[in-house]
């Protein structure tokens, strides 16, 4: 499958500030990464494939993405959207520092650990494909009372060594 070469690849940046008991960037300041159309004609297999072959990650799942604000503590988080376009809402939708992107076909996101993330609306046939660090388990918060303890371990987690889509040289390793 060919992939957007990197020098010609547009990238979205974004640190959003920790809202209530969501974290978002605010622990590892790492920032949440939109990697526009970088597959020109994906199917959820072929991303499969790509992502497998670069070794990095782990395809977990096909989905769309949850209704509600979520996080994860024990793992970073790659979003490669296999159909579709949706908007969604990163960072608690309350939030004044929150991203809304219209992610479309062919996009990724790389959502680091902390980070809140939800649907808003699904504008037809919206697919991703959930992707791990290699190795790792992912879990659920909703910034509630009682996950303190979890969200502390983000702290501890590490980041990629190399990027989930371009390998040895990718946006992941340069923000």
């Amino acid at each position: 499958m060919s992939i957007t070469p990197v020098n010609a690849l547009r990238v979205s940046k974004h640190q959003i500030p920790a809202y209530k008991g969501i974290p978002n960037t605010s622990i590892q300041g790492k920032p949440l990464m939109i990697y526009h159309s970088v597959f020109p004609d994906p199917t959820a297999s072929a991303i499969e494939s790509h992502l497998k072959s670069v070794g990095v990650v782990s395809p977990a799942w096909r989905y769309t993405m949850f209704t509600e604000t979520h996080f994860h503590s024990s793992s970073h988080e790659v979003l490669s959207i296999a159909a579709g376009s949706a908007k969604c809402c990163f960072g608690g939708e309350e939030n004044e520092g929150r991203v809304e992107p219209v992610l479309q076909k062919g996009d990724v996101v790389i959502v680091p650990a902390g980070v809140g993330h939800r649907l808003l609306e699904d504008y037809g046939g919206f697919q991703m494909v959930g992707s791990y660090p290699t190795g790792k388990s992912w879990d659920m918060c909703y910034g509630r009372a009682g996950e303190e303890a979890k969200v502390k371990t983000i702290a501890d987690l590490g980041w990629f060594k190399r990027d989930p889509i371009y390998g040895e040289d990718g946006p992941s390793l340069h923000q």
